[in-house]
């Protein structure tokens, strides 16, 4: 058995890298085991808040950041038959001026590239890569991480960062009951000049309606276009987002939608599917000498385009807490203290925002527009969104 002196993070996602760069940066030694032969990472665009690009700023990666990030200049409603146009909220400078960071929409393989290069120039070897976990077990010494390769490895502390089907959380705390959420999540990327001028504009957009919305907004500078929908249906259950579905099924998922969806669809050409499955908030994330960060421990639905953001502030929070305190029961105890409130509430308001944007009364004309004239307004947008972006996880109190 390798007996290594750095803390082990499991899991080379956005938190794990995250979470490696914020201890590096205070001089506390990381080894990052991820499971893939190689490091890139798969899916399509994520959108970052300003209280999210503030903890990537904070790292120091702000300039490779701007290389390969959109700002986006606003968000907009749209209504899925008709197309007719609502304003969400204003973004770009707004998001500056107001938050002090920008909101951003990034290909979630580029900002894994930008966090690899930060961890990688604090500590070249620091990744180590076909090291998938198949479990911890740990004594008031240590944690001992065993992989499907044959390695052990000892480890003064563990961070689980090994998303939704977390095997660290599976040894510290048992196997969890999900529960199907009879949504299906359809995802693509499409190249912005194969689009209409009415699509490929500099704004994310939201369209709603009975049982089903899509979400869509630039990446790569502009240079492509993120799909997201998403569609109550009770056929697919498969939690993965390695699992691709056909064009013509997303199409009929989304018939008799607005000519504008289908323009996009009719460019993906192998969209990938995913079930969507709820988990309550846990009680706990800490045992022992293991905690969890991010999906492992608070996985939410991505209507409040909240899931990479909140493992970002959890990955500064726990590094301030263990470089803060030598005793790490007390260290994860004030992580947990700074942390759990806040995601419970990100997870729980995901969960509105579905009924939120798939609301039957979409359905009718008549009813349509005042339903999102009323949960649209802007005191309403407020109350959902300003607790997000006005945190500082550089400043909060651990």
């Amino acid at each position: 058995m390798a007996k290594s002196g750095s803390i082990a993070i499991i899991g080379g996602g956005i938190g794990g890298l995250a979470a490696a760069v914020a201890l590096l940066r205070r001089g506390i030694d990381v080894t990052v085991y991820e499971q893939a032969p190689e490091l890139h990472e798969i899916g399509a665009g994520i959108q970052i808040s300003a209280n999210g690009t503030r903890v990537l700023h904070a790292l120091g990666l702000a300039a490779d950041l701007a290389e390969v990030e959109f700002i986006p200049t606003g968000k907009e409603i749209r209504l899925w038959n008709t197309g007719q146009t609502w304003k969400l909220f204003d973004l770009g400078a707004e998001s500056v001026a107001r938050y002090g960071f920008p909101y951003i929409t990034i290909h979630r393989g580029d900002l894994h590239q930008v966090l690899i290069a930060g961890v990688r120039q604090a500590k070249p070897d620091a990744i180590v890569t076909g090291h998938k976990c198949t479990g911890l077990t740990q004594d008031s010494d240590g944690v001992v991480l065993t992989f499907e390769n044959g390695a052990a490895v000892w480890a003064p502390l563990a961070i689980g960062a090994d998303g939704i089907h977390s095997i660290v959380r599976q040894s510290l705390f048992g196997p969890d009951n999900p529960e199907f959420t009879g949504i299906v999540t359809w995802r693509g990327v499409v190249p912005m000049e194969a689009l209409p001028p009415q699509i490929s504009r500099t704004v994310g957009t939201n369209w709603v309606g009975p049982g089903a919305h899509v979400i869509h907004y630039p990446l790569r500078r502009g240079e492509l276009l993120n799909f997201v929908g998403l569609v109550e249906r009770s056929d697919w259950t498969i939690e993965s987002w390695t699992v691709q579905g056909t064009q013509a099924d997303l199409a009929r998922d989304f018939r008799g939608w607005h000519d504008d969806v289908h323009a996009m669809i009719r460019l993906i050409e192998a969209p990938y599917i995913f079930a969507l499955k709820g988990r309550s908030p846990m009680p706990s994330w800490s045992m022992g000498r293991a905690t969890l960060l991010g999906d492992a421990c608070h996985p939410m639905l991505p209507m409040l385009a909240q899931g990479a953001v909140m493992a970002l502030e959890d990955a500064l929070i726990l590094a301030r807490c263990i470089a803060a305190y030598s005793d790490h029961t007390v260290a994860f105890a004030h992580y947990e203290a700074a942390r759990k409130e806040r995601t419970a509430r990100a997870v729980n308001g995901s969960a509105e925002n579905a009924k939120r944007f798939h609301n039957q009364a979409l359905s009718r004309a008549d009813e349509a527009e005042a339903y999102v004239t009323r949960e649209w307004q802007e005191d309403r947008v407020t109350q959902r969104y300003e607790w997000l972006f006005t945190y500082d996880a550089t400043g909060v109190d651990v």
